[in-house]
């Protein structure tokens, strides 16, 4: 092959792209269920408009033409669902994702919910500390020199978590749900009924609520772990009311309160199958 060729090859987007993902799945030591997803957001993430205020008619007809398990995002933005065994690691599978939107989309906002306080915690020490043996973004070399920016449910008022935005940096909000609900929705009962919820104050480093520096984002993408658990009810308006450009749902179970499935499912890998590949 000339060197005519070698550069035409490194200047094809399809090649750049391919190079890129196959780095990801070697870098961070992918199994075979978590590049199958990762394929499946690579492919579908050109085809998205990946912007607020969206045809979702349109969107939908783009992710049904090729994934017809997906007749609705049931959300009021366009949400994809991940079916995928417990232990096969949807947290690894969160990392690849946020990795690949940010070097192939520049995607530089993502917003994670964590379905209880143990895996809060969790999240935030595999997305934020290099010295946790679980860190996802090991190998990485993008995070290494720009390492992402963890703001949590306990310190997005705080002007230490890195609220000066930088407009280079990748910032990781990581919330807990009960948390996240709790500072979102308006309180219906006891001392602070009619109160402004927490998140939705003003605060004196944005010069605006947090909530509302989240909304005016135009490139958040929300993961929900567990997503089963904010499939109705008061999670599910807020969090329709953050106005993703992108939501990605991860679950072993998709399936509603009301025992319904999910209609957003583009892949499923089921703990049968696990346990036939031996994950």
């Amino acid at each position: 092959m000339s060197s005519i060729e070698i550069l035409k090859n490194w200047l094809n987007p399809v090649e750049v792209k391919n190079s890129k993902i196959l780095n990801i799945k070697q870098r961070m030591s992918l199994r075979e269920p978590q590049k199958q997803a990762l394929d499946i957001i690579a492919d579908l993430a050109d085809d998205l408009e990946l912007k607020k205020s969206v045809d979702l008619a349109s969107e939908l007809a783009k992710v049904k033409a090729k994934y017809q398990s997906c007749s609705d995002f049931e959300r009021d933005f366009v949400s994809l669902c991940f079916s995928i065994a417990t232990g096969v690691g949807k947290t690894r599978l969160m990392g690849a994702i946020i990795t690949y939107l940010y070097q192939h989309k520049n995607i530089r906002n993502f917003f994670v919910l964590a379905p209880n306080l143990t895996i809060y915690n969790k999240l935030i020490e595999d997305f934020g500390n290099p010295a946790n043996p679980k860190y996802v973004f090991r190998g990485i070399a993008d995070f290494a020199s720009n390492k992402p920016v963890i703001i949590t449910g306990d310190n997005y008022n705080n002007n230490k978590s890195g609220l000066d935005l930088n407009p280079n940096e990748i910032r990781i909000n990581v919330f807990n749900i009960s948390k996240f609900n709790r500072d979102a929705n308006p309180p219906t009962s006891g001392k602070d009924k009619g109160t402004t919820p927490k998140i939705r104050r003003l605060s004196e480093y944005l010069g605006q609520s947090y909530w509302s520096y989240l909304t005016s984002l135009n490139d958040l993408v929300i993961l929900m772990d567990e997503a089963h658990r904010y499939h109705a009810g008061s999670s599910k308006t807020a969090i329709n009311e953050l106005k993703p450009v992108l939501g990605i749902e991860l679950t072993a179970t998709p399936i509603d309160e009301k025992g319904k499935q999910f209609k957003n499912v583009v892949y499923e890998y089921s703990l049968a199958r696990a346990l036939d590949d031996g994950k």
